[in-house]
């Protein structure tokens, strides 16, 4: 970890993170269903190759713009551990230790933080913190 969030500065970065999180996780939804869709179109003699196409076209749009996403996740130093839950973790230092600052999608700000090696399951509430 080269980059550290204080609680200001990894609250104010979930104005932008918010929102990609939640297009992220409606991207993956979209790219489950297209999958259904995908094998039911397969499904069968009378395939149609162009609406086939057109399927793996738009799938191949949505899984792009995921990467994006993810990627500007990896710049802005917060690592992303579900996509689902829009569960992110932003590194910290807490009297020269490092921690992680735990967010989920649908949590007002950081209220959360755990040990590097805890993950969810050892997530405090944010008043534990020493």
């Amino acid at each position: 970890m080269s980059t550290y969030y204080d609680i200001d500065s990894a609250n104010a970065r979930l104005k932008e993170l918010g929102p990609l999180l939640a297009a992220l996780r409606d991207a993956r939804d979209e790219v489950a269903a297209g999958q259904l869709r995908l094998a039911q179109l397969q499904d069968g003699d009378k395939a149609d190759p162009a609406l086939l196409a057109r399927e793996q076209e738009g799938m191949t749009i949505t899984v792009k713009s995921m990467e994006k996403a993810v990627r500007q996740i990896d710049v802005w130093g917060v690592t992303l551990r579900d996509i689902g839950s829009g569960l992110v973790d932003f590194p910290a230092l807490v009297n020269g230790r490092p921690i992680w600052l735990c967010w989920k999608l649908g949590e007002e700000d950081i209220a959360y933080w755990h040990e590097l090696e805890a993950g969810i399951a050892g997530r405090k509430p944010l008043i534990e913190l020493e």
